[in-house]
């Protein structure tokens, strides 16, 4: 049996085959059981108990009476490998069969779903033929799965049939926030020259060291790229402190820092030694971020969505933090900064995140696009 990766775009429809089991008549369609995957995916996330998806890959479509006997014989034969906890149905109608093993035992990630696969392996030996056996690729997907430490990103994208499906049904409205990311950023980049070029001179009279400032970040499905800023700190200076806060902050233990304005202060290092004098002006100005028009012009970001974090903050993440990487492209501006910008904590930071990546459309990016500016005036949350 070789492991093989099922397709996860099949979302339509399809008619059962002539029932040849009890056990067959109730298999899910594939859009009840990539519903259940994503609602499983979120109970996990919230109570970390883990998740098993079992993928029988059939071969080719099951029309004929011989095909729908053969699959009576699997879901039989797994009856006897599944709880009453356990969910069965099309991944993809009339080709491919999943089994999620829901809440297994916590422990070693490995001998436990290889375990099951063993058993669920020699079950289906006994039950089939060589030739129904050998027509049959099984393989498995644990979640949470382990992110690839390359790209700080999900290595399986079969746990995610849903946001494929949130991908197809907005090809159109990607390829329009695509025409604005580019129009958009071609017109700031003219229309800000001036400033690239006074930001640049001040940084270069005021302090040693290059101009922009490029750091490693992970943007949409854990993909790194170069973030470019205008530079606002010393060079060679310590991280830690940052790091040490970030993490800090995304377990829930961090406190705000006293900010101008209301004094309601802000989730943010703001008394930070690191900093030029330029530097804090370009901070709080938001102009440092002008250098990432360059970035969106690449394709890395996009005008609006999500922060793009540094490594060190998706290590300290909590499994359903991920999401904020998955969901959506990185981008310049986003509903966390027009509505609290650093006076929020990270969970509903994150929740605002998710909630632009589930409805966002181009004219949510036009009316996040007409706020950026009054929050850039106002500054608020800005260090």
């Amino acid at each position: 049996m070789n492991p093989r990766r099922s397709d996860t775009n099949s979302l339509t429809l399809a008619p059962f085959p002539e029932a040849s089991s009890p056990m067959d008549r109730g298999i899910l369609n594939a859009d009840s059981f990539r519903r259940m995957i994503t609602l499983e995916r979120k109970r996990s996330e919230r109570s970390r108990k883990p998740f098993m998806l079992l993928l029988l890959d059939m071969g080719d479509r099951l029309p004929s009476e011989k095909n729908g006997k053969t699959l009576g014989k699997i879901l039989a034969a797994l009856s006897g490998s599944t709880r009453d906890t356990d969910v069965t149905g099309w991944y993809a109608n009339n080709c491919v069969v999943g089994v999620m093993f829901t809440e297994i035992a916590t422990g070693d990630s490995s001998s436990v779903p290889s375990t099951i696969i063993a058993r669920v392996t020699e079950t289906l030996r006994k039950n089939l033929t060589l030739e129904q056996f050998n027509r049959v690729s099984l393989s498995f997907h644990v979640f949470p799965e382990d992110w690839d430490k390359k790209s700080e990103g999900p290595s399986n994208p079969t746990l995610y049939p849903d946001l494929s499906q949130r991908e197809d049904a907005r090809k159109t409205f990607r390829v329009v926030k695509r025409m604005m990311d580019v129009l958009g950023s071609l017109l700031a980049v003219f229309f800000f020259s001036p400033i690239f070029v006074f930001a640049a001179v001040a940084i270069k009279a005021t302090s040693k060291g290059p101009v922009f400032f490029r750091q490693r970040r992970i943007g949409q499905h854990g993909n790194s790229f170069v973030f470019l800023k205008f530079r606002s700190m010393y060079v060679n200076n310590d991280a830690s402190v940052h790091k040490e806060y970030v993490q800090r902050l995304i377990a829930g233990k961090a406190d705000k820092h006293p900010s101008d304005g209301n004094g309601q202060g802000v989730y943010k290092l703001t008394k930070d030694s690191r900093i030029t004098r330029v530097g804090a002006f370009l901070r709080k100005t938001s102009l440092d971020e002008l250098p990432q028009f360059i970035n969106v012009l690449r394709g890395e970001m996009s005008l609006v969505g999500p922060r793009p974090p540094v490594p060190y903050e998706v290590e300290a993440y909590d499994i359903w933090h991920r999401r904020r990487l998955l969901e959506a492209k990185p981008g310049i501006t986003g509903l966390w900064q027009v509505s609290g910008r650093s006076r929020v904590t990270f969970d509903d930071m994150v929740r605002l995140d998710l909630q632009y990546a589930r409805s966002w459309s181009p004219w949510t990016d036009i009316k996040i696009l007409l706020r950026t500016p009054g929050a850039v005036v106002l500054g608020e949350g800005a260090h």
